[in-house]
């Protein structure tokens, strides 16, 4: 898929900066402004006959003005401006949004589900979650998704990011093996080749996201469940078990540049 050159779209993570042209550009969220600054130029590239740039970028966020305002990632720049730390001139038209939220977007776009209710779980790293309800993607006053999955309680202690993630595969893996492994690619990788523990562990990934969705997603008539995120590229490890608790739900992968889609449509009227 290609974009117009005159906007520069750009995917803000914690390590990379991922861009619509197909580089991906390093960034330390826990390093200095300067850093920090230097890599947001870097990523947007030569100036000139830039019209705009969109930015997928997770909250907390002020999506209307540009400011960051997280502490647990680009402490060193937060209350900046994006427009101050990257000396964009006035002309060149900023435009923000959460990942989350600009990647359901897209993929509604891509994908024509305009006319249903669709939902999106990223997995990886942590836990994600977006709606849209006839194809409108629904926010909270923040901008941010309008409900959240990742902080919900679990008995005993801890929150529910802390068994649907990463780190939580990785800690399911130790518990059944003694090994522990800094790679959910890894146990991806042996799932695949057939070992049995991984193969379990991701099964069971599988049917504990179903039991948290179950009554989330019909409460919210969903007819569409979408998957992104790193986890997720193993989603046929899971999908058993997922389906069997979402029963007559669609589950479907994010399509490849759905985020750059989303974040192309918020220039369309320019």
């Amino acid at each position: 898929m290609s974009y117009s050159k005159e906007y520069g779209l750009l995917d803000v993570g914690g390590t990379f900066i991922k861009c619509a042209d197909g580089r991906q550009v390093p960034i330390h969220s826990g390093g200095s402004r300067e850093e920090i600054a230097s890599a947001l130029k870097t990523a947007i590239g030569p100036t000139d006959g830039l019209k705009g740039v969109g930015i997928a970028i997770p909250g907390p966020f002020d999506y209307v003005n540009g400011i960051f305002l997280m502490k647990h990632k680009f402490s060193a720049v937060f209350g900046a401006s994006f427009r101050e730390l990257t000396q964009l001139p006035e002309n060149v038209a900023l435009r923000f949004h959460h990942d989350v939220n600009i990647l359901l977007r897209g993929a509604i776009r891509i994908q024509g589900l305009e006319s249903g209710n669709t939902a999106l779980v990223t997995l990886g790293t942590g836990l994600g979650f977006a709606y849209a309800v006839d194809g409108q993607v629904q926010y909270n006053e923040l901008g941010s998704p309008a409900r959240n999955l990742w902080n919900i309680p679990l008995e005993g202690g801890g929150i529910l990011e802390d068994r649907i993630s990463a780190r939580g595969l990785r800690a399911a893996y130790a518990g059944l093996t003694g090994n522990d492994t800094r790679s959910a690619q890894v146990i991806a990788q042996r799932a695949y080749g057939g070992e049995e523990s991984a193969l379990e562990v991701f099964s069971g990934l599988g049917e504990r996201l179903g039991e948290a969705l179950e009554d989330i997603v019909r409460e919210l008539h969903i007819d569409t469940l979408l998957m992104g995120g790193q986890i997720s590229r193993s989603l046929s490890l899971m999908l058993r078990p997922l389906q069997n608790r979402l029963e007559g739900i669609r589950i479907l992968p994010v399509p490849e540049g759905a985020v750059f889609e989303g974040l192309s449509s918020l220039f369309q009227n320019e």
